[in-house]
């Protein structure tokens, strides 16, 4: 007598899509929780930079936004967002991974629209990036971005290091809106230097090259204080630093910047400019 078989019936097309996006949902929450060591370091991290200060969840406050796969780890264009009306004084940008993790920390002046800044980064190797917020109250916000990028802080700039070094200090500015005088201005400073971090290999000699990188910067509208920038070595070659600013008519925006040799590089802009 033959044996009836029983069918298992394949899973219908609703319930392969579900399974799915079950297993994308995983994913998505492995990522978003950091793994026991990236949360070990964080809290390392951020018991030296903020001491025993809470910080708060950063949702309506700050928003990171930031490739997760880098096309270029020495280049990494990171967009940190801010709320209208939080009342936000500084930023700090921290990438754990990287030598030195405080890349960035702005201070905003009364001439400031905190708003949107850009920066360019290097990433040194998988890791988590923080963007904080504080607040005029002193409270710190916070927000976490994944990125998948290494090899960055080495990697060479391009370019032999005379080549790197001719033409440093220059600066360029440019307006992202039209002048306007009481309405907020989006404007993008470009610093011609190499930003050498100490662990970049120069091509020809095969020898490391010594550090030497902006680690200050002050930008002013008329003698007030627009901001005041500390950065260190993740910031990438020729560092672009795009930022919003309120003008209260034409005047003169100034820049100085320091670099890490001591070195103090100056140069004014009339706004609006002459192409304008």
């Amino acid at each position: 007598m033959a044996m009836m078989r029983c069918a298992t019936p394949a899973p219908g097309r609703e319930v392969i899509k579900i399974l799915l996006f079950a297993v994308a949902l995983l994913g998505l929450v492995a990522t978003l929780a950091p793994p026991p060591a990236r949360a070990r370091r964080w809290h390392a991290l951020s018991e030296t930079i903020f001491g025993n200060r809470p910080l708060l969840d950063g949702s309506g406050t700050i928003s990171l936004d930031a490739p997760y796969r880098a096309l270029d780890a020495a280049l990494v264009p990171i967009q940190i967002t801010l709320a209208e009306g939080r009342n936000v004084k500084s930023v700090y940008l921290i990438i754990d991974e990287n030598p030195a993790p405080l890349a960035a920390r702005i201070t905003f002046g009364p001439d400031a629209a905190p708003h949107e800044l850009k920066l360019r980064v290097r990433v040194n190797d998988y890791t988590d990036m923080q963007a904080v917020a504080e607040t005029a109250d002193g409270k710190l916000y916070m927000t976490r971005r994944f990125i998948k990028a290494s090899g960055g802080c080495s990697a060479p700039v391009g370019e032999d290091n005379a080549a790197a070094l001719a033409g440093i200090g220059r600066m360029k500015l440019n307006l992202l809106q039209p002048f306007t005088a009481d309405s907020p201005l989006e404007a993008q400073l470009l610093i011609r230097h190499p930003n050498f971090n100490g662990m970049q290999m120069n091509q020809l000699t095969r020898l490391y090259t010594p550090a030497r990188f902006i680690d200050k910067a002050d930008i002013t509208y008329n003698s007030n204080l627009v901001l005041h920038m500390d950065s260190d070595i993740s910031l990438s070659t020729n560092p672009a630093i795009t930022f919003g600013l309120v003008p209260h008519g034409p005047g003169t925006l100034e820049v100085v910047a320091h670099d890490s040799q001591g070195t103090v590089f100056r140069h004014s802009f009339a706004l609006p400019l002459a192409s304008d």
